[in-house]
C-alpha cells in the first residue's frame, strides 16, 4: 500500500506506506499542517502506524511526527526517528546508515544521503528510494546552511543514489513545478546540477546560488529538533 501526499503550502510530499498483511505503516516526511489529514487516512485504511519519520530536520516546515503520535488512538506505540548526525534531541530513535525498519512483512533500508545536511537520510523501499531533499526531480537540495556541505552531497548522490538500478523510482521530498516522480536512469542522465558534472563544478555551481533565505527557518529548525512536540494547537 502506497499513497503520495502534498502540502500546497511548502511543496512537500509526505509518503504513507504500509503492510497489507499486518496494516503496520510508515509516514515520512508528514508536515505539521496536515496532521488531520494524514490522521484521517490512517483511520480510513485501518493503519497501525510503526515508524513516523524525517528524512532530515526540516527549514522550511514543522514535522508532525510527535502531534501524530499523540493523537493516534489508545495502544499505537509508533517510534519517530530521524537520523543520528541531525543531533535533534526530541526523536526517540537516531537512524544509521545501513539499518532495516520493519514495518510487517515489509522493510526501508536507510541509506545516509549527508549534504543538505549532516543527518540527511534516503529510505530505500522494494522499487523506489525516498530522497528527502538530498536529490530532487531535476535538482538537489541546497547546500549553504543547516551545515550543509556540497562536496558531500555529490559524493551521497553519486555514489550512494546513482549506484541503485536505473529503473529504481526517485519520490523526493519536495517538487514546485507539480512532478511526481523520476527514476535514477533520468537523473543520472538529466538533473542540471549533477549529470556531467565534476566534484568541483558541482561544488562551484553550488557555491554560486545565491539563494533567498527560508521563510520559516528560524521557526522550523528549533521546532523539528524536537520533532514538532513545542508546537502549540
Amino acid at each position: 500500500m502506497f499513497r503520495q501526499l502534498f502540502d500546497p503550502v511548502s511543496s512537500t510530499y509526505t509518503y504513507l506506506l504500509a503492510c497489507d498483511r499486518s496494516r503496520e505503516a510508515v509516514l515520512i516526511d508528514p508536515v505539521m499542517e496536515q496532521r488531520e489529514r494524514d490522521l484521517a487516512l490512517l483511520g480510513e485504511l485501518r493503519l497501525a502506524p510503526r515508524w513516523l519519520l524525517d528524512t532530515h530536520v526540516h527549514a522550511d516546515h514543522v514535522t508532525s511526527v510527535s502531534k501524530l503520535k499523540q493523537a493516534l488512538p489508545p495502544g499505537a506505540q509508533p517510534t519517530i526517528a530521524v537520523g543520528l548526525a541531525c543531533e535533534a534531541d526530541g526523536y526517540e530513535y537516531p537512524l544509521i546508515d545501513g539499518e532495516r525498519l520493519v514495518f510487517g512483512d515489509e522493510y526501508l533500508e536507510v541509506i545516509a544521503t549527508p549534504g543538505h545536511t549532516p543527518g540527511s537520510m534516503s529510505f530505500l523501499w522494494r522499487d523506489r528510494i525516498f530522497t528527502g531533499d538530498a536529490l530532487l526531480i531535476g535538482g538537489c537540495g541546497r547546500t549553504d546552511f543547516q551545515g550543509g556541505d556540497p562536496g558531500h552531497l555529490y559524493d551521497a548522490i553519486t555514489q550512494r543514489l546513482f549506484t541503485l538500478p536505473g529503473e529504481t523510482l526517485v519520490y523526493p521530498g519536495h517538487d514546485y513545478r507539480g512532478r511526481r516522480v523520476s527514476c535514477i536512469a533520468e537523473e543520472r542522465e538529466t538533473n542540471a546540477r549533477l549529470a556531467g558534472k565534476t566534484r568541483e563544478e558541482f561544488v562551484a555551481l553550488m557555491g554560486a546560488l545565491n539563494l533567498p533565505r527560508p521563510k520559516l527557518i528560524d521557526i522550523a529548525v528549533p521546532a523539528n529538533k524536537q520533532a514538532g512536540a513545542l508546537i502549540q494547537g
